[in-house]
């Protein structure tokens, strides 16, 4: 979510309140302040203010920003060099699972830095329907179908357990980003993440205790307290910083953007790494399996390489349909329809794995959270582009707003 709070966009048309496709590199100050004046701007008409502060930050600024959003590239090379060469993340690996705490503590502190609890606030008693059916969606859709998929797909206990750890996790760091790609409600991605996010201490040990626990022992009480120390408390400091130090704080934040997406992706490449091995012999197996691409295919599938590419695949693909599809069903309009959509499907997988090493034995629970962070930004960033070129406006709500 640290990625995405400096991309917050504030738009406002003159005759119709249609979000342009602005260049996606300018960052902003103050994101959720910012937010909170998006759901009023067709009465207020400010982003040309923002637009001329914009216009006077540093070029450097902006290049930080314009590196931040490539968060999907950096992820995607992290597993291709894991997968070619996983010796390049021993360093990181052996020092878990502290690194990896420490690691995601560093992305949470980042988000931290960014956020003013009373803008939130103000945001939530504006929209608490919205907020409130978006979270239940986040915590019932995603869960539900990491319990199916685990079922259909026949997996082993241990990636069974990987896969549903990771549907209990709160709104992925990018969800924000992809949202605003694609011209979604992004305040509402916003609170969604922060909300599910610190939901995350009790329903992301709760949800797994009950729905893995028929695989494996499960400890809520661990569980909640990791999340605890690793999500909650660096957030909650983070923002005690930026109320307390606000100069120190202003000099920090136009890199922590770029701190939060390449540290989200050492962490995603070094569990990947683990795993390679193991991983390439399966791969193997499956090419040597005949000489029919069918028979490869088939061989592929049935190990613990496709399964766990299969199962990832189909449980992003749920959410972000069924999220729309609830969204659609609860009344929202396209924008909030699409933001409900990638928040649910996206998830937070830096936590998957933080939780996963920590506390249990087999390195294979830790899989599929790891396998997401490749797979998810990929699917989640080609339907964000898909939807920008999609126009999500109501053309019988446009002569009511342009009135107000």
């Amino acid at each position: 979510m640290a990625i995405a709070l400096c991309f917050t966009p504030l738009f406002c048309h003159h005759k119709q309140l249609i979000p342009p496709k602005i260049p996606l590199y300018k960052p902003f100050t103050n994101p959720i302040a910012i937010s909170a004046r998006y759901s009023t701007a067709a009465r207020f008409c400010v982003n040309q203010i923002h637009e001329n502060s914009a216009a006077d930050k540093p070029r450097w600024e902006e290049w930080l920003a314009a590196a931040a959003s490539l968060y999907p590239l950096y992820v995607t090379v992290g597993g291709v060099v894991a997968f070619v060469r996983p010796s390049t993340f021993s360093w990181f690996v052996n020092m878990a699972p502290n690194s990896y705490s420490f690691t995601l503590g560093l992305i949470m502190l980042s988000m931290g830095i960014t956020l003013e609890f009373k803008e939130l606030i103000d945001l939530f008693r504006q929209r608490p329907f919205s907020i409130l059916y978006g979270c239940a969606a986040q915590y019932t859709i995603m869960p539900s179908f990491g319990w199916i998929v685990s079922k259909l797909l026949g997996l082993s206990p241990s990636l069974s357990v990987g896969l549903i750890l990771l549907s209990c996790c709160p709104g992925g760091t990018a969800s924000n980003v992809v949202t605003l790609i694609a011209q979604g409600d992004v305040p509402l991605s916003i609170v969604m993440t922060v909300c599910t996010t610190l939901g995350a201490v009790i329903l992301t040990p709760l949800l797994t205790k009950i729905i893995a626990g028929t695989f494996v022992p499960v400890n809520a009480a661990s569980l909640s307290m990791s999340t605890l120390q690793v999500v909650v408390a660096p957030i909650l400091l983070g923002s005690y910083l930026q109320s307390t130090f606000p100069e120190v704080v202003k000099l920090l934040t136009p890199f922590s953007p770029l701190v939060a997406v390449l540290s989200s992706s050492l962490l995603a490449s070094s569990v990947f790494s683990e795993n390679v091995i193991r991983l390439k012999s399966s791969f193997g197996s499956s090419l040597s399996s005949g000489p029919s691409p069918v028979n490869s295919a088939q061989s592929m599938l049935s190990n613990e390489l496709g399964a766990v590419v299969l199962s990832v695949i189909l449980l992003h693909f749920a959410g972000f349909f069924v999220g729309y599809l609830s969204a659609a069903l609860g009344g929202f309009k396209e924008p909030q329809r699409r933001a409900v959509s990638i928040e649910v499907g996206m998830q937070n997988s830096s936590l998957g794995v933080v939780l996963a090493t920590s506390h249990f034995i087999s390195p294979m629970v830790a899989l599929p959270s790891a396998m997401s962070a490749v797979l998810m930004n990929i699917m989640g960033s080609s339907l964000g582009f898909f939807w920008r070129y999609i126009d999500p406006s109501d053309q019988k709500d446009r002569p009511k707003v342009a009135e107000e």
